[in-house]
Parts: structure tokens; sequence; C-alpha cells
């Protein structure tokens, strides 16, 4: 049997607990990441989450993250038995006290769509209860993770409970998914109206397509892959500009890089570098 892998670290009282666990093959084409978290801090702690072409569902172990509104940080929400986060294009900010614990699982939007049996517009730019949108399966399922003896048996139980709801989804994403193979395989290069002839279809009856299988019309999703990349860049720490990166993620330049970044996370490149961490030593834009 396949066992998770668990990493951990302490430094300065801050300590964390990471466990990966590839997902089974009956649910590989739909998730691309589970991961399990500890994490315990000396004071509370605050974390801009940047958007990605993911649909995120966190199933809280322990005390529930809070969720606060970026434009009126009054606005605070939690859910007991975690949350599922829709593809978007805003950054949200979360909080938690000193402690967290809980699975993650990072589902394409297809996968979501079978997994959730709702249209992913539904989802587009929201974060639901778990207990919403499962009703009490998605309270049961927490449940039986909080009890759980360790990671393997939580990922167990995930394997289970993902590939049964899968398995019973009758929405035909096959089109969809492939489309969706397409761009980020590209990405995020591809033309969309070139996409559409690919299919056979009409523009307008793809974006129809991606509104209820992925919650975006497919040009933003595109954008949001090739984000994603720049993103993945600053976190690597690889000393690389940010003019050689905007032409390695398909940016016309410099500038359009930029204006994509602000678009998506509200400051500079620089500024949401430092968001995710001291990770590399790139020049100001």
């Amino acid at each position: 049997m396949v066992r998770a892998s668990v990493f951990s670290q302490e430094t300065g009282g801050h300590a964390w607990e990471m466990a990966f666990r590839d997902p089974p093959a009956s649910v590989r084409p739909h998730v691309r990441e589970y991961c399990g978290y500890t994490e315990a801090t000396p004071a509370a702690l605050r974390r801009h989450e940047f958007p990605v072409p993911r649909v995120v569902a966190i199933f809280e172990i322990g005390p529930p993250l809070r969720l606060i509104d970026l434009g009126n940080q009054s606005r605070v929400t939690s859910y007991q038995a975690g949350f599922a986060a829709g593809m978007g294009d805003v950054t949200s900010l979360t909080e938690h006290d000193g402690f967290q614990q809980g699975m993650e699982v990072k589902f394409t939007p297809i996968g979501a769509r079978l997994f959730f049996d709702l249209p992913m517009a539904e989802l587009a730019n929201q974060v639901v209860g778990l207990d919403e949108v499962l009703g009490q399966a998605g309270r049961n399922i927490c449940a039986r993770l909080r009890e759980a003896p360790d990671w393997d048996a939580r990922f167990d139980l995930l394997d289970d409970f993902i590939a049964g709801r899968i398995a019973r989804a009758r929405a035909r994403t096959q089109p969809c998914a492939w489309a969706m193979d397409r761009i980020e395989q590209s990405g995020g290069q591809l033309d969309v109206g070139a996409l559409a002839r690919e299919l056979g279809y009409s523009q307008k009856h793809l974006i129809s397509l991606f509104r209820d299988q992925v919650g975006l019309p497919p040009k933003l999703v595109a954008r949001l892959f090739r984000f994603d990349r720049v993103m993945q860049h600053v976190r690597s720490g690889a000393p690389v500009s940010w003019a050689e990166i905007a032409a390695d993620c398909g940016y016309y330049d410099q500038a359009h890089l930029i204006r994509d970044v602000r678009r998506f996370t509200g400051t500079t490149p620089t500024g949401a570098r430092a968001l995710v961490g001291d990770l590399a030593l790139l020049p100001a834009a």
C-alpha cells in the first residue's frame, strides 16, 4: 500500500507538518493534489491566497479557518465542516488563531463538477460551506477525518469518498475536459477561437459549456493558467528576471505580465512575491 509522505519543521515557534499522497487511479484525472496539514504559530496568522486554475476543497479537522473579505475586512466567515472555493480571479485572505489542521483537495474544474454535482458557475468566485453543497455527507466526512488515527487513514477515507461521488456523477464532461487539458498543456497560450473550431463548437457554445463545467469563460481560464505559471516561478526561488518570466509564460512583454498580476492580486509582481514569502531575488517590477 502506498503510504503518505510526511514532512515537518519547526522554526522560531512556528511548527508545521504536511502530508502528501497520490490520489488513486480512479480519481487521478480529476484531482491534482491531496494534502494534509497541521500548523502551530505563536500568534494569529493571515495569508493571502492567490487565484489558481483549480477548485479547492478544505476539510476541517481542527478549528475552522476564518475567511476575510479583502474589500471589507470586518466581514469574516468560517465553516465548521470546511468549505469549497470555486475558480475565481480575485485574491482571498485567510486567518487562524495559532493552530490549524485539515485536508486540502485541489480538484480540476471538471473533477469538481462531477464531485459536487452542480454547475460550476454556482461556485465561481464563491466560497461555500461543504455542508451546503454536500449536505450531511459533508459533515460526516469531516467528523470521520477527525476520528481517524493518522494521515494514511484520512487519505483512505478521502479516496473512497471522492471516488464514490465521481462514479455516481452523470454530467457529460468529456468535451470540456479535453478543452481544459489543451489549455493547461499550452500554459494558457491557446487561442480560444481555434479551440472552439477544434471541438466543432461556436465560441458562444464553448463559453456556455465552460460556465457550467468550469465556472469561468475559457479566455479567463487561460489567463489564470498563465498567472499560475508566474507564481510557480516565484515560489521556486529561481533567479530569473520578470522580463524572462513574462516571455516564458506567454506574455507579450513585462508590462503585460504586470497588468495581469495586478489584476489577480491587487499588487505588483514584487508585492505579490513578498506575500508568498521571500522566495526569489528578482529585480523590482
